[in-house]
């Protein structure tokens, strides 16, 4: 029997195969070394730090994270103490390219900017990011990707300069957290970055908190020009710089659940099990039926509007705003808890990819197939 300790916010767990397998879940931020005692497998996410003193006098054979994020990680003390470690990059990558989307079509202008031609800059050319450059670039938008690291190891690819990028219409930031030289992402957009932009741009963070320099970024909101932000993500979560919300360019706010997608998650917690699999600490493969293909209302085919429609049939961004912004509204001292609740008890948001929209009158124009390749959307 392979005992388990997961992070209560993980879901699919009563989906697994039973045999062989006992699952027993704590909060998250609560998780600690007495907690570990008789568990071979500890599964986490982002807000559980996994360190030398958690896991040095444990019997762990394994630890992983549901995150495409390994920051929280202490690798080097799971090798250490002899435990195999993975991560589930890539899981979330498409939840997360449709919260920019549902960003951009919420607010509705920077879509349009993107669609007369101004580019969409991009920080990070990971799985969310390499998704989103492929999404807007089906979308007919033009695009700019900034990597250094990535750029040091292909030369061939036109790789955008962070100048590059701060040039840019809308920027949208998905490199993950370090302080690793030469090209550090821990403030990547500090006042310096900060003073290059102004209220024609749009940035956009659903990465990790600390890529931007969040004071730098409240003063700079209190300038003449600032730019336009949408924040999913912030320095120090659950305790937020909650003064940012009261700058009226802070256009939507989220409690860091970009890639909170009921599929995202599944699909993070199926990657874990199958770890298990391939160490032979479990036998039995998922036999879920997961062909079940929803279906979209008609839309009005008029471009952006369109997009929007199928967007927020599926998810309204306009709520999590909402959600994020009451937290503001409670006691100091209540807000980090009600931080941590949003995210545990995050609604069931489903995905635009993969769905089916039925479409009625003769062929549909081009830029409506296009539009419906690039969502994963398929037309019947």
């Amino acid at each position: 029997m392979i005992r388990v300790l997961a992070d209560q916010n993980m879901v699919g767990l009563d989906l697994l195969p039973s045999e062989g397998l006992e699952i027993r879940t704590l909060p998250g931020r609560s998780i600690s070394a007495a907690d570990l005692e008789e568990v071979d497998a500890l599964w986490v996410r982002s807000i559980t730090p996994v360190t030398q003193e958690l896991v040095q006098k444990s019997q762990l054979r394994f630890v992983g994270t549901a995150t495409a994020g390994v920051e929280h990680v202490d690798q080097d003390a799971l090798a250490a103490n002899g435990i195999r470690f993975a991560a589930a990059p890539g899981a979330n990558a498409n939840s997360v390219v449709e919260y920019v989307l549902a960003a951009l079509a919420e607010l509705q202008e920077p879509w349009e900017r993107l669609e007369a031609g101004d580019a969409l800059g991009i920080v990070g050319h990971g799985h969310v990011g390499r998704l989103l450059a492929q999404v807007a670039g089906d979308l007919g938008w033009h695009v700019k990707v900034y990597d250094p690291w990535l750029a040091a190891e292909d030369a061939e690819v036109d790789w955008a300069s962070l100048q590059d990028i701060l040039d840019c219409r809308v920027i949208s930031l998905h490199c993950s957290l370090h302080q690793q030289s030469p090209w550090p992402s821990y403030h990547l957009i500090d006042a310096e970055a900060l003073a290059a932009l102004d209220n024609r741009q749009w940035l956009i963070n659903a990465a990790r908190g600390a890529v931007i320099d969040n004071r730098a970024l409240l003063k700079h909101l209190q300038s003449e020009s600032p730019v336009n932000c949408v924040l999913d993500v912030w320095e120090g979560e659950p305790e937020c710089d909650w003064s940012l919300l009261a700058m009226p360019s802070l256009k939507l706010a989220s409690a860091h659940i970009a890639g909170y997608s009921w599929e995202a998650k599944w699909n993070a917690t199926k990657m874990l099990y199958e770890h298990l699999r391939k160490m032979q600490l479990v036998e039995t493969p998922i036999q879920i039926d997961e062909n079940t293909v929803a279906d979209l209302a008609p839309v009005q085919e008029t471009g952006c509007s369109a997009a929007r429609e199928l967007i927020q049939q599926r998810y309204t961004i306009a709520e999590d705003n909402l959600l994020f912004r009451n937290l503001a509204k409670l006691p100091a001292a209540e807000r980090a808890a009600g931080f941590d609740a949003l995210r545990r008890e995050y609604r069931k948001r489903e995905e635009l990819r993969g769905t089916r929209l039925p479409f009625v009158g003769g062929d549909a124009s081009p830029p409506l197939r296009r539009m419906a390749r690039a969502l994963g959307v398929a037309l019947a």
